[in-house]
């Protein structure tokens, strides 16, 4: 690794955490001496970056401090097209344009040099064929997540049976092939998962869930915990692949 990108990887690390770091953790991830840390710490402090702490104690970065949004390394790169690759083949057609949106404006401002990492990456995604049909664009779905909006669903169950749905919806979860609507059930009084291919009709309607923002989310994520607990050997059961019933 050049000098300059593990200078760039030390603020990042430290960017991502609320903790001191020590030489020793960064000295692990950098694959370097503690030596070479400790010069690499003693440089930034000399350029003016805003890092406290000192040697033993472990360093940790200014909550104020930023560098420039695209100043990404090529495995940052390279994990964004993986991203947008695996979108581009998952979802609506509006999110996989964004996808590669994003894609090509960040092809569009970093260095030179970098750009084979977006052009020609060192990773991909399997080509899908694609899930089941579905009657609607899910980019309302994502809509009435983002605004806090209420639902009227029509539903058919796996049994071919059909129900009224007012939900307040929390997250559209995205599988291998197909996807998820999880929300709060007015009908059950409960969090239910809606496979999305078995909506039939889509109302959004202008009566908000009245909660604070991420409320919601808090209250399917303590939900979630409680009804997948972990097994005697750490593990997670999966969840039912539909619980609209």
């Amino acid at each position: 690794m050049r000098r300059a990108d593990r200078l760039f990887q030390i603020i990042q690390i430290l960017r991502r955490s609320t903790r001191p770091v020590t030489a020793a953790m960064l000295a692990e991830e950098l694959e370097v001496s503690r030596r070479t840390v400790y010069r690499d710490m003693s440089d930034l402090i000399g350029q003016r970056v805003p890092i406290e702490g000192e040697a033993g104690l472990g360093y940790l970065l200014a909550a104020d401090y930023d560098m420039p949004p695209l100043m990404l390394t090529p495995d940052e790169l390279e994990a964004v097209v993986l991203g947008a690759q695996w979108v581009a083949g998952h979802s609506d057609k509006a999110l996989a344009n964004a996808a590669a949106d994003v894609v090509a404006k960040i092809a569009a401002v970093v260095p030179e040099r970098l750009r084979p990492a977006i052009i020609e990456p060192s990773v991909g995604v399997k080509a899908t064929r694609g899930g089941p049909e579905e009657s609607y664009d899910a980019a309302i779905l994502r809509s009435a997540i983002r605004n806090g909006r209420k639902l009227r669903l029509r539903y058919r169950s796996e049994t071919g049976h059909e129900t009224d749905r007012t939900v307040w919806p929390v997250i559209l979860g995205y599988a291998e092939a197909s996807r998820m609507l999880i929300a709060w059930c007015e009908l059950r009084a409960g969090f239910r998962h809606f496979r999305t291919d078995r909506i039939f009709e889509i109302e959004v309607l202008q009566e908000s869930i009245g909660l604070r923002q991420g409320e919601l989310r808090r209250r399917w994520q303590r939900w979630r915990e409680q009804q997948i607990p972990s097994s005697p050997d750490g593990r997670r059961p999966q969840p039912e692949g539909d619980r609209g019933g």
